[in-house]
């Protein structure tokens, strides 16, 4: 048993075949009680060896999971919701040596619509990625929904003091502790890449627009979401009025505010979300600690020496479509009907997809053009302009693609959302319900090392560029170079290109915002 001192004392881990891991160390003090909505505080320092090599530990307060034959309920870890905790700012870390070696630092950050996930979970084991790559891997907690990315200080008058960047902030106190402490298991504080997927990409750009996240990290990999994400001042102050009419509060009840049970008001949350009102908790543009949507941030400068690699999947809106019992059934007058809440001209879209897509000799039924129009709409397109973004400024982007498909049900659900995330970890097939979603054999495992070569070259390097890989450059207007992971693994120019072409100029709703028109 391997013990590390830290900053706040000593932690022992455990030791598998060589990698040492550490799990559940507090990076901050507990956001509860009067630090609730509060921006997190260093935790408090211990005596004596603390235990970091039992299970997972506490994750954030959020909704029972409650269906178990999703595809993804591996993932969101239900059988864990005895774990749910206000107490819930500690990380997990993985590291071939405890012996100054200045390795590259990954640190995740996990997705589920700043609502749900944990960063203490298997899938989001990091021995695999750390003894391939020789890196350190560090996953991590953040609060979630109401008590992570909830305004409160507007309706409120300022007596609670959240301005719904919480969530955020745990995330800048991780890797403040990360900075301080990082060296004494191998890790190299000046080379730090933060990675994640969905939300937790969403936080990657949200960290590039927020102040106080600057200088923490030195690259970042954006997994399934980009930088348009995030709600105004104005709507943050709508959603947090129509939480309070939930629970029946107004923003004078502070006392109850502060005194309500987690899940009375997980369950508030969730029945407000479900009326229609887009993703409600994500970080918001409060004038200080972000000033602008993190895409316009990168226009002006936020990311510029930081190497960003930005990608999504295939088929990131085919599992969503074909595994709900309304949408899977779509007309062609449905289409143009749900088309048309967020696109300016939706029988341009539907028409021109449907042209190129036939051409290609592609399906063109309604069902498959809306997933794949609303993949486009919410993720590669919005990934497209982060890309120019960093472009225009002369700075380094990397596209990628990734077209690994899940065997789930005879491979209905293509190449979805968060497919990638066994690969990335190599964890694709550690249990009966893993494998049956990201797939298992030699072809899934060779998959799975070729990502985890490019992502972790990418940490060392700047460059994704591998043996496998070896003419992926940076992502300009003229070339749209792109990593397309599949099979077999390779690069490919302008990819998809008709289809993004057809978005120029469009007028279209936030990827994630409220419905426009």
């Amino acid at each position: 048993m391997a013990i590390v001192e830290t900053g706040y004392g000593k932690v022992e881990g455990s030791e598998n075949n060589g990698i040492h891991g550490f799990r559940g160390i507090p990076f901050a003090a507990s956001p509860a009680g009067e630090r609730r909505w509060r921006p997190p505080e260093p935790p408090a320092p211990w005596s004596g060896v603390r235990a970091a090599n039992g299970d997972w530990g506490k994750q954030a307060w959020q909704r029972v999971a409650d269906n178990p034959d999703s595809p993804l309920s591996f993932v969101f870890n239900a059988r864990n919701a005895a774990y749910r905790d206000e107490d819930c700012l500690q990380l997990n870390v993985w590291t071939p040596g405890l012996d100054g070696g200045k390795r590259p630092v990954m640190v995740w950050i996990h997705g589920g619509g700043f609502s749900g996930g944990t960063g203490g979970t298997p899938v989001y084991d990091g021995e695999i990625m750390s003894r391939r790559c020789d890196v350190v891997v560090v996953t991590i907690n953040y609060r979630l929904g109401a008590l992570g990315f909830l305004n409160l200080h507007e309706v409120t008058g300022g007596r609670i003091p959240a301005t719904g960047n919480e969530g955020l902030l745990d995330q800048v106190e991780a890797l403040k502790w990360i900075r301080d402490n990082i060296t004494a298991f191998g890790g190299d504080p000046g080379n730090v890449t933060i990675f994640g997927e969905s939300a937790g990409a969403m936080s990657v750009a949200g960290l590039l627009a927020m102040g106080p996240a600057k200088g923490l990290f030195h690259r970042g990999i954006a997994i399934s979401g980009a930088a348009s994400t995030a709600n105004s001042l104005d709507r943050a102050a709508e959603i947090s009025e129509g939480v309070l009419e939930e629970l029946n509060l107004s923003g004078n009840d502070v006392d109850k505010l502060m005194a309500i049970h987690p899940e009375e008001l997980v369950e508030a949350t969730a029945r407000y979300s479900a009326r229609g009102h887009g993703m409600c908790y994500q970080p918001t543009i409060d004038g200080t600690q972000i000033e602008a949507m993190p895409l316009d941030a990168v226009r002006q400068g936020a990311a510029d020496g930081v190497s960003l690699l930005v990608g999504t999947q295939r088929d990131e809106w085919r599992g969503f479509t074909v595994m709900n019992p309304t949408m899977s059934k779509l007309d062609e007058n449905r289409l143009t009907a749900e088309i048309a809440k967020n696109v300016e001209n939706p029988r341009a879209i539907i028409d021109g997809y449907r042209e190129v897509r036939a051409r290609r000799g592609a399906p063109t039924d309604p069902v498959t053009l809306y997933w794949t129009i609303e993949t486009d709409r919410k993720m590669r397109i919005p990934a497209i302009n982060l890309l120019e973004a960093l472009s225009e400024r002369g700075q380094n982007g990397y596209h990628y693609i990734f077209a690994g498909e899940s065997p789930w049900e005879g491979g209905i659900l293509g190449a979805p959302h968060a497919i990638i995330i066994g690969f990335v970890f190599g964890t694709h097939a550690f249990s009966e319900g893993s494998a049956r979603y990201f797939g298992s054999g030699e072809a899934t495992d060779a998959l799975s090392g070729h990502l985890q070569d490019a992502f972790c070259t990418f940490a060392r390097t700047g460059s994704p560029s591998t043996d496998a890989m070896p003419d992926w450059v940076s992502y300009d207007k003229e070339t749209r170079s792109t990593g397309v992971f599949g099979t077999p693994v390779e690069v490919v120019n302008a990819p998809y290109d008709k289809e993004r072409a057809l978005w120029t100029g469009m007028e279209v709703s936030l990827p994630f915002g409220p419905e426009r028109w």
